[in-house]
């Protein structure tokens, strides 16, 4: 019993970390936290599991998503019905290439954006863009390249087309670069 006790303990100190994980990619206080305890009580009800082949917040973390996806399907498609529509935001990439296909306003130099990485205001400055972007938008866009998921899988998920998949990227894409430009990039933070 108090190596169960002990184990929990262990699980707990990474609690915080899940939940502000789950809390980002579902934008919601009481799914993260329902995501958050399924982890949990994953990981102790199978100890075994965990071989030690990467850190325990690693292991933790790939349960977590697996939990997000579960999540997102238990509730149909995982979104709202007044997030679904095709049309909305649909001005944001508008006008923002000539005739040509060329840049209208070409990115700015973000100089090295790797040392952002590093930065817990970069971050911060990130997840304030994403909570911009529509619910659809930043699920899918989450899934995509912070998850991982293939296309397939998110079409799949979805119920979308590839086609629809990349016009929601490509939005989510360039209202992250404008967002990040302007708030980020555009100021002096090295």
């Amino acid at each position: 019993m108090a190596e169960q006790d002990d184990q929990a303990q262990l699980l707990q100190a990474h609690r915080a970390y899940l939940l502000r994980y789950a809390q980002f990619h579902l934008r919601d206080a009481a799914l993260a936290e329902d995501a958050v305890q399924d982890t949990l009580l994953a990981a102790l009800a199978q100890p075994g599991r965990f071989e030690g082949r990467s850190q325990l917040r690693t292991w933790l973390t790939g349960i977590l998503k697996h939990k997000i996806i579960d999540l997102t399907r238990s509730r149909g498609r995982g979104l709202p019905a007044d997030t679904v529509g095709l049309g909305e935001d649909s001005g944001s990439a508008e006008g923002a290439f000539n005739a040509q296909g060329k840049w209208v306003d070409p990115p700015a130099d973000w100089g090295k954006p790797d040392a952002a990485l590093e930065s817990s205001q970069f971050w911060r400055v990130y997840q304030e863009c994403c909570q911009r972007l529509s619910k659809r938008d930043a699920l899918v866009f989450s899934m995509r390249e912070v998850m991982g998921l293939s296309s397939e899988e998110i079409c799949k998920k979805f119920e979308i087309s590839t086609t629809n998949l990349h016009v929601i990227l490509f939005r989510a894409r360039l209202s992250l670069r404008s967002c990040m430009s302007e708030n980020w990039f555009g100021t002096n933070h090295e």
